[in-house]
């Protein structure tokens, strides 16, 4: 499949990995995907702010990237999700819900540390499963259009079509499926 991405599509998806890597994630999510395509620029002609939407992402990072759907499901069971991560920060420190996952150590890790020597950043970080099914989406709404290859427009609308964090900060700042097609695919 990676084959029938183009240039800026395949920028989008290493850039998702170093986003990871800045991020010292474990895995590559949706998020970094959004922060890459940000990144970018492929949501400019959309006028996005990007520091506003970074902003809005780290914010459901901080209530252990909740969608909105989720706190709602939770308040109608008398659960305030705003209360818990206050009381979580209080423990554990500001942000505890939005920390990596710990990376696991391999030998090699383990013996370049020993000897004091720095971690290569070569390392493998894996996509989610939330962050291959957009990308498999974002093929699928390629075929759908009748295009031979996946651009960072797909991949957009892939990360829309999809539930979840990512769809609801670029909904919140005006960005739909339909706003997203109709400006870039122009």
């Amino acid at each position: 499949m990676f084959e029938r991405f183009t240039g800026d599509a395949r920028a989008a998806v290493t850039g998702a990995v170093a986003e990871a890597r800045r991020a010292d994630a474990a895995t590559v999510t949706e998020e970094h995907l959004l922060l890459s395509l940000l990144a970018l620029g492929a949501l400019d002609p959309l006028g996005v702010d990007r520091a506003a939407v970074t902003a809005d992402l780290a914010a459901a990072r901080r209530r252990g990237g909740m969608s909105r759907a989720d706190e709602e499901a939770l308040a109608d069971l008398g659960i305030d999700v705003t209360e818990i991560v206050s009381r979580v920060e209080e423990t554990h420190g500001e942000g505890a819900l939005s920390a990596p996952a710990p990376r696991r150590r391999t030998l090699g890790s383990s013996l370049r540390s020993a000897l004091g020597r720095p971690e290569p950043d070569s390392r493998h970080v894996p996509l989610t499963q939330g962050s291959k099914k957009a990308l498999e989406q974002s093929l699928r709404i390629a075929l759908g259009r009748k295009e031979r290859h996946i651009g960072t427009l797909h991949l957009l609308l892939a990360l829309l079509s999809r539930p979840g964090t990512v769809s609801e900060v670029l909904t919140d700042h005006g960005v739909t499926y339909t706003t997203a097609e109709s400006t870039l695919a122009a």
